[in-house]
């Protein structure tokens, strides 16, 4: 691989790795997706019920721990669609790992035979990764929940409440800090990446944002936030 990952010599390169990063990451944001899937539209879809992680319990102010849109099936579904999704990343771009392979990298492009998540058959190692990632996205999510209801903001029906940083930072800072604990001689947190993984973190509202109006316009959210 390169010595440097991410060059940074006009805009065209940053532009560049931002979007490197957002593919990199998106199977860990995805997650989210993942959890509607399996938490909602396909109970929703064959009349069957899911299961909630706080088993519909209030917490000591009167308000639910996290609500109707936190169950069990969405957090461990959320999770697998993240490892699918990694998986799918290295076996589209396997081999991807210098500069000039930008915006498609393979998320192993840096994996030391010495880590602990290094198997000989390496789509098990996308697969681990991009699972643990998930769930931290799904952890950080349901701690933003936790938060929203101890300030009072309630999901009505199948309207979320509108609280755009404790809908996307807790989730967004939760993988960068699973990626730094677990990963961080990935190409997901190489020195020249890191920078821009930290942008994503700040550029996440933006992008929540602009995704949840575009479901909103297809008719996969009710609202459009």
């Amino acid at each position: 691989m390169d010595g440097v990952v991410f060059p940074s010599t006009g805009l065209y390169d940053v532009a560049l790795n931002i979007a490197s990063v957002i593919i990199l990451f998106g199977p860990a944001y995805l997650a989210n997706t993942g959890a509607m899937l399996f938490g909602k539209w396909i109970p929703d879809l064959f009349g069957v019920g899911n299961h909630k992680i706080d088993s519909g319990k209030n917490w000591y102010d009167g308000n639910r721990a996290l609500g109707d849109g936190k169950s069990w099936e969405g957090l461990i579904g959320g999770a697998a669609v993240s490892s699918c999704l990694t998986v799918a990343a290295h076996k589209l771009w396997e081999g991807n790992t210098t500069s000039s392979n930008r915006p498609f990298l393979d998320p192993l492009a840096i994996l030391k035979p010495e880590s602990w998540y290094h198997f000989d058959d390496l789509w098990i190692s996308a697969a681990i990764i991009g699972f643990i990632l998930g769930m931290s996205c799904m952890i950080g999510d349901s701690v933003g929940s936790f938060v929203k209801r101890r300030k009072g903001l309630r999901r009505e029906g199948d309207v979320s409440s509108k609280a755009p940083l404790l809908d996307t930072l807790p989730f967004a800072f939760a993988i960068l800090l699973s990626t730094l604990i677990l990963f961080k001689d990935t190409i997901y947190f190489e020195s020249s990446v890191r920078p821009y993984a930290v942008a994503l973190l700040v550029l996440t509202p933006a992008i929540h944002r602009m995704t949840n109006i575009l479901g909103y316009k297809i008719g996969l959210k009710s609202v459009p936030y």
